[in-house]
């Protein structure tokens, strides 16, 4: 079976109250493009990522605010950070790395929240059930081309509102040559094994 990928570059989200704190009081994020996950966006508002080793600009707010503020890297990222952030589910993220957020009106240091994203993919109980996977957590999935091959562990995120794409960092992308909404194929059965 195949499914669509969609590439994720670095990017925050942040609760409310941080929201208030980087941009100012009562500030709501403006959309600037929705995502194709259902009632998320790209913001227009963008922020710095920081450690004591050194500073990213212009990394974009994913909205609508979250629970949680949460950033997320590739390893490129984290080793320029001079951070060893773990590869976590969004969300997971006790003993993960400590960044700080720089907005134009303040700054937030969160103790926990800088992760790597595992690779997932979004689908709905019913496609998961039409593929098979009910109870199956990870997959591999096949990459065809000139730097093709199997990529292992890729999680499945399954949601009422979801749409249906493989979700992967800028590094996985770059080692594969994959490029947004290249078809990638699910292995199931025995192909996973």
């Amino acid at each position: 079976m195949k499914v669509t990928v969609g590439i994720s570059n670095r990017h925050v989200h942040v609760t409310k109250e941080h929201l208030e704190i980087l941009f100012g009081e009562n500030y709501e994020l403006q959309v600037l493009r929705p995502v194709n996950q259902p009632g998320q966006f790209a913001s227009v508002e963008k922020v710095s990522i920081e450690t004591s080793k050194s500073k990213i600009d212009g990394v974009r707010i994913l909205g609508p605010v979250r629970p949680y503020t949460q950033v997320e890297v590739s390893k490129t990222d984290a080793i320029k950070l001079g951070l060893n952030p773990p590869v976590r589910d969004s969300g997971d993220l006790k003993g993960s790395e400590p960044i700080t957020i720089i907005g134009p009106c303040g700054k937030v240091k969160i103790e926990e929240g800088c992760i790597l994203a595992t690779r997932h993919i979004h689908m709905t109980p019913e496609e998961r059930k039409k593929l098979g996977l009910e109870g199956v957590s990870k997959v591999n999935v096949k990459i065809e081309g000139e730097k093709g091959g199997i990529m292992k562990e890729v999680h499945i995120k399954s949601a009422d509102a979801s749409y249906y794409e493989m979700h992967i960092d800028t590094d996985d992308a770059n080692a594969f040559l994959l490029t947004n909404n290249d078809q990638v194929e699910i292995l199931i059965g025995k192909e996973y094994e």
